[in-house]
């Protein structure tokens, strides 16, 4: 026995931000932003869409579509980095407390970009485990509350939503037949919050304003994820006899055109390959894999027994993959 996903769903915030409409407050343009990043637009959270919202929102959708009740979940897995509360209560605890289940297991994931597929793992090992039967995993992001929108090197990168999955038991060669998960702590500084925890907290009156927001070094995250990519792409089909024409999509992590373009090359693997949708979203962070699966089911892109890849990189540094049969 093994875990698949019987659905996928998700929630977009209505709030369309164009890069021109952002190149009126940061000194940017359309051009520049696509030819750097092949980001056209992104969904910008309200006040009143809080990750936990988001996240209740998407489950809501992935139930439905499952043709499952709430009662049904034993478990809700919630990957994100912009959780409602800094430290808990978990906002996986607030979709259990949205969605009126009863006192279920419910728990965060903090893996940055990688985030949903470390929740995909864990989920599927607690089906394997006999702990739960029916798994909610939900990759959500509200990085616009913690973007600094005056710094056009990471302003014009970010946006929100939420994706998610329902996990059930599937038999062996189905679902998700393997997954790798990886870190690299040394570069935990490429691409972090630099104020707010126990090591380095805010200080009234000292801490720079700036050091509230995502703090990123472009080159070297950029040369991790390229390296990364191909690593955990050629790691999965050498672990399970595939090869590239076996694959029928690799489900990047949504951050940048150029790194996709950059590890196709370097993989020998084609473009037509991979699935991105980073031209409407941007990147969302750990609801960016869902988010492009929800959207690939919405296209009716998705057939049974197809093979596809996740592949998720991101601050931790952290990184890793899925190899799903649908």
């Amino acid at each position: 026995m093994t875990a698949g996903i019987a659905s996928v769903g998700s929630y977009i915030p209505a709030r369309r931000v164009s890069n021109e409409e952002l190149s009126k407050t940061v000194d940017t343009s359309d051009e520049w932003i696509r030819t750097h990043t092949g980001i056209g637009n992104r969904h910008i959270a309200s006040d009143k869409e809080t990750c936990s919202y988001m996240a209740t929102e998407a489950a809501k959708e992935v139930l439905e579509k499952a043709g499952m009740s709430k009662d049904d979940v034993d478990i809700i897995i919630v990957a994100t980095i912009t959780p409602d509360y800094r430290d808990f209560p978990a906002t996986a605890n607030l979709v259990q407390r949205n969605l009126g289940i009863g006192n279920i297991g419910s728990f965060d994931v903090k893996a940055a970009c990688t985030g949903f597929v470390y929740g995909l793992e864990l989920g599927r090992g607690l089906i394997l485990a006999g702990t739960a039967k029916n798994i909610l995993v939900i990759g959500v992001e509200k990085l616009s509350a913690i973007t600094n929108w005056n710094d056009r090197g990471t302003a014009v990168l970010f946006g929100d939503g939420a994706g998610a999955v329902v996990l059930t038991p599937r038999v062996k060669g189905e679902g998700i037949v393997d997954s790798v998960l990886r870190t690299d702590g040394t570069g935990y500084d490429a691409l972090n919050m630099p104020i707010g925890g126990t090591a380095t907290p805010f200080i009234p009156g000292e801490t720079p304003e700036e050091d509230l927001y995502i703090y990123m070094d472009g080159q070297r995250v950029y040369n991790f994820a390229v390296k990364v990519n191909v690593e955990i792409v050629m790691e999965l089909m050498k672990r399970n006899g595939l090869t590239a024409d076996d694959v029928d999509y690799i489900v990047p992590h949504q951050a940048n055109y150029r790194i996709i373009l950059a590890a196709s090359r370097r993989a020998k693997i084609p473009m037509e390959k991979y699935y991105l949708n980073m031209e409407e979203f941007a990147n969302t962070s750990s609801a960016s894999i869902p988010l492009a699966l929800a959207e690939m089911d919405r296209k009716g892109l998705l057939k049974k027994g197809m093979k596809i890849l996740t592949v998720g990189f991101g601050g931790g540094l952290t990184y890793g993959g899925n190899y799903i049969v649908w």
